[in-house]
């Protein structure tokens, strides 16, 4: 089965989304339909997750960014969470095929260390990984939790966020067990000088996952701009998704013919 792509949208710019672990495209909607009349969109669902649990394509950035550039013209990436190491990818890898990177709530290296006092506890991941093997949904829920944390009313978000990550379907523990082992081992710090295109980093300033430092110290790297939106956690899009969207402005606005269709 191929990946599941979602085309929304009827305006000028092109424009790829991309969910986070254990997620699916289903889950950006609020900020899809604050986009309709801007951009013609092409929500993806990862391996293994939402309508393409059924696709064996490895959880793995660069074969993914790949297999969506098969599927989707030359665009604007954005990547929410751990979809945005696969769009990070796919602006470093495929510069052909994307036109600018947005990255919201997403960084290119994620668990903490000496020398990246900006990720999140290495414990925390590895517990995750831990209890995928023993307790699949309890798992899954304490990483909604996590999410939801931070947000002005984090009761209704992870009622929200329930919901939404079983919509489609349960994620297959194959994808979550090869998305934490992404979140443990990627690192593309040394590589953002090297991103070509215009960047817009996206930052919930109460987001207890992907600490906003880590995201402004990676636009400073890259020359891209960055918006720290004040009352959100690692979801912005469900309470402002309106704030997301003027954050991304600079980086809707075609600079040359090529951003349109």
């Amino acid at each position: 089965m191929s990946l599941y792509i979602d085309h929304r949208g009827h305006g000028p710019v092109q424009l790829v989304l991309l969910h986070g672990w254990a997620m699916h495209g289903g889950v950006l909607e609020p900020l899809v339909e604050a986009l309709e009349a801007q951009c013609t969109m092409h929500v993806v669902d990862l391996p293994g997750h939402g309508h393409s649990r059924d696709c064996g394509l490895p959880l793995e950035p660069r074969a993914c960014a790949e297999a969506i550039a098969k599927l989707t013209p030359p665009a604007i990436w954005l990547g929410w969470s751990l979809g945005g190491l696969i769009a990070l990818t796919a602006a470093l890898e495929l510069p052909r095929q994307v036109r600018g990177l947005a990255m919201l709530c997403a960084t290119p290296k994620f668990v903490r260390d000496a020398g990246w006092p900006h990720g999140s506890d290495d414990k925390l991941v590895h517990q995750l990984a831990s209890d995928l093997e023993t307790d699949y949904h309890a798992t899954l829920e304490r990483f909604l939790a996590l999410e939801a944390m931070g947000s002005t009313d984090p009761r209704a978000e992870l009622r929200h966020l329930r919901e939404l990550v079983f919509a489609r379907g349960e994620p297959d523990l194959r994808v979550l067990q090869e998305g934490i082992r992404i979140l443990e081992t990627s690192d593309r710090r040394a590589a953002l000088p090297d991103l070509g295109v215009r960047s817009a980093w996206i930052s919930g300033r109460r987001d207890r996952l992907v600490p906003p430092q880590a995201m402004a110290w990676s636009a400073s790297q890259c020359g891209g701009s960055y918006t720290e939106i004040q009352q959100a956690g690692h979801a912005p899009f469900f309470r402002h998704a309106d704030a997301v969207v003027q954050a991304l402005q600079p980086l809707l606005a075609p600079s040359s013919p090529e951003q349109v269709r």
